[in-house]
C-alpha cells in the first residue's frame, strides 16, 4: 500500500493548475516536433533541457513526460498520412497506417494509434507502479546469451514479413544486413565499410535510412508515374472508428502492451524490437490476413501499444538502476544529474515525492494525449487532400531538415539521397522495405552480443546455451523453423492417405 498512498501523493502534486500548464506544454510540443522527421522526442527533451533550469524539478518532468508521449505520437502521425517514419520506432506503423490512409481511413488509423497509446501508456504505467522492483531485477539477470536468443528470435521472425517471394525478401535483409556493418568494429577497433570516410566511423543512423527508404523513396517514386496516373485527392473517410474497427484493435492494443512493457525494461531493449514482433503477431492471429499489406488495422493498433508501453517500461531500469535503455532516457538521466539526483536503486527512498510525481505525470501526459489528439484526428487526415505536388514537396523538405538535424552533418544529407534512390529501386523492382530495416535495426546489436557472448566463454560457442532464457528461446525458434516443414509433411501423407474415389467425388 505504500506504493498506492504514494501514488496520490504524486498524482495531488501533478494535479496541480501550474504542473497541468507544463503537461499541456509538454503533449503539444512533443506532437508538434514529432511529426518532422528525424526529430524525436529525445531531441525535444534536450533542445528544452536548458528552459527548465529555472522550473522546479517536479515541473521539469512533468513537461518532459507530455514531450515523451506527444514526440512518439507525433512520429507515428506522419508515418500514417506520409509515409514518413518521425523516428524508428515508429518505421512498422507506416506499413499498414499509410495503406490506411491511402484508403480513405486515416482517421481511423490515427485514432486506433491514439487510443492504442492511451490504452498502453496507461496499463503500461501501472505495471511500473507494481512490478517496477520485481522487473528491474529479472532485467538484470539477463546476460548476453539471452538477448543474443531474443535478437535471433526476432530475425527468425523476419521470414514471416518477407513479402511474396521469399528470395526477394532474403536480398532486402541482407542489404540491412550488410548496411548495418558500417561503422567502427567495437571489438578491434578497426573502421569497417567506411570507405574512407571518418564520418562514418559511428556507422549510418536507422532514422536517417528510414527517412531516405519510405519517404525520399516514395516521393521519388510518385513523381515518376505522375504522369502516367492522374492526380487523384485522397478521401478523408469517416472521422471515428466503426463498431468494426474497435473488435479489431483493442486485442491488438492489450498483446501490444505485452510485448512493449518488458522490452522497454530490458537494459538492451527499446521500442522497434517490440513494434515489429507485435506486427508479425497480429499479421500470424488476424482473421483477414488477405488485408495486411492492404491496410489492416490490427497492424497500426498493435504495434502503437507496444511502442506506448515500452516508453513506460523504459522508466523502470533507467528511476531503479540509473540505467537509460533509450536516447530519451538519457536525456533525462541528464536532466535528473543537473538537478543533483543520482537515479538508481536509493532513488525511490531519497526522492520519493519527485519519483511518484512524474510516475503521476504519465497518467495525466498520456490522457492529455489523447484528449487533445483524438479530436484532431479528422483534421490532421485532411492533409492528404493537399495536391500531391505541394504535398510531396513538403515531406522532402522536412525529410532534409530531418536529416541534416539528427547528426548536423552534410554527409547525412548525401546518404538521404543514395538511400531514396535505393528505395525508389527497391519499389521498382518488388523488394520489400521491412525487411531491410530490420536488417540494419538488429544487425549490430546482434553482432555485438554474439562477440560478447563469446568473449566470455573464451571463444566456446557452447556459451550461447549458458543461460535458462537462451536455451528456452532457442527452443522456440526450432519449433518455428521445423513447424511449417512439418505441416506440410503431415498435410501430403493425409492427401496420400485419402482413397481415389474420393479425390476424384471431390474434383467433381
Amino acid at each position: 500500500m505504500d506504493n498506492l498512498t504514494w501514488l496520490l501523493e504524486g498524482l495531488s502534486q501533478a494535479a496541480t493548475p501550474m504542473n497541468l500548464l507544463y503537461a499541456c506544454i509538454g503533449v503539444l510540443l512533443g506532437t508538434a516536433v514529432g511529426v518532422l522527421p528525424g526529430i524525436g522526442p529525445a531531441m525535444t527533451v534536450a533542445l528544452l533541457l536548458p528552459i527548465t533550469y529555472n522550473v522546479s524539478p517536479s515541473a521539469a518532468f512533468i513537461m518532459f513526460a507530455g514531450i515523451y508521449y506527444g514526440g512518439m505520437y507525433g512520429g507515428s502521425t506522419t508515418s500514417i498520412l506520409l509515409n514518413t517514419p518521425g523516428e524508428s520506432s515508429s518505421v512498422i506503423t507506416a506499413l499498414e497506417g499509410n495503406k490506411m490512409a491511402k484508403a480513405g481511413r486515416a482517421a481511423q488509423a490515427l485514432a486506433t494509434a491514439a487510443i492504442g497509446s492511451f490504452v498502453a501508456g496507461t496499463i503500461g504505467t501501472l505495471l511500473l507502479v507494481l512490478f517496477a522492483p520485481i522487473v528491474s531485477r529479472f532485467a538484470v539477470t539477463l546476460g548476453a546469451p539471452s538477448y543474443l536468443a531474443i535478437m535471433l528470435l526476432a530475425l527468425v521472425a523476419v521470414t514471416a514479413v518477407l513479402g511474396s517471394s521469399k528470395l526477394r525478401g532474403c536480398i532486402s535483409l541482407l542489404l540491412g544486413l550488410s548496411i548495418g556493418l558500417v561503422g567502427i568494429d567495437f571489438l578491434t577497433g578497426q573502421p569497417r565499410a567506411t570507405f574512407g570516410i571518418p564520418l562514418l566511423s559511428d556507422g549510418i543512423d536507422i532514422v536517417v535510412i528510414a527517412v531516405a527508404v519510405f519517404a525520399l523513396g516514395e516521393a521519388l517514386w510518385v513523381a515518376a508515374h505522375l504522369r502516367r496516373k492522374p492526380a487523384e485527392v485522397i478521401p478523408v473517410g469517416r472521422p471515428w472508428m466503426g463498431k468494426g474497427d474497435w473488435k479489431r484493435s483493442w486485442k491488438p492494443w492489450l498483446r501490444g502492451t505485452a510485448f512493449g512493457f518488458p522490452f522497454g525494461a530490458l537494459p538492451a531493449g527499446g521500442a522497434e524490437l517490440p513494434t515489429f514482433l507485435s506486427y508479425i503477431t497480429e499479421k500470424k492471429l488476424t482473421k483477414h490476413p488477405e488485408q495486411f499489406g492492404k491496410g489492416a488495422i490490427e497492424g497500426v493498433a498493435g504495434p502503437e501499444a507496444a511502442n506506448n508501453a515500452s516508453a513506460a517500461g523504459t522508466l523502470v531500469p533507467m528511476l531503479s538502476l540509473g540505467l537509460p535503455t533509450n536516447a530519451t532516457a538519457a536525456v533525462m538521466l541528464t536532466a535528473f544529474v543537473s538537478y543533483g539526483i543520482q537515479p538508481g536503486p536509493t532513488l525511490f527512498d531519497k526522492e520519493p515525492l519527485l519519483v511518484w510525481t512524474l510516475i503521476a505525470s504519465l497518467f495525466i501526459g498520456n490522457f492529455l494525449l489523447l484528449a487533445l489528439n483524438l479530436p484532431l484526428a479528422p483534421l490532421w487526415a485532411k492533409l492528404l487532400r493537399t495536391p500531391r505536388p505541394y504535398l510531396y514537396a513538403g515531406i522532402l523538405f522536412f525529410a532534409v531538415l530531418g536529416a541534416y538535424a539528427v547528426n548536423l552533418q552534410w554527409l547525412d544529407l548525401a546518404l538521404l539521397l543514395v538511400f531514396g534512390l535505393l528505395g525508389l529501386m527497391m519499389r521498382r523492382f518488388g523488394l520489400p522495405v521491412l525487411p531491410l530495416i530490420i536488417g540494419v535495426i538488429l544487425g549490430p546489436r546482434i553482432e555485438r552480443q554474439l562477440r560478447q557472448t563469446l568473449q566470455l566463454n573464451e571463444g566456446n560457442w557452447s556459451g550461447i546455451f549458458t543461460e535458462p532464457i537462451a536455451v528456452a528461446v532457442y527452443v522456440v525458434i526450432a519449433v518455428l523453423l521445423v513447424a511449417p516443414f512439418l505441416g506440410r509433411l503431415v498435410g501430403r501423407r493425409a492427401a496420400a492417405a485419402v482413397p481415389e474415389p474420393t479425390r476424384e467425388k471431390e474434383n467433381a
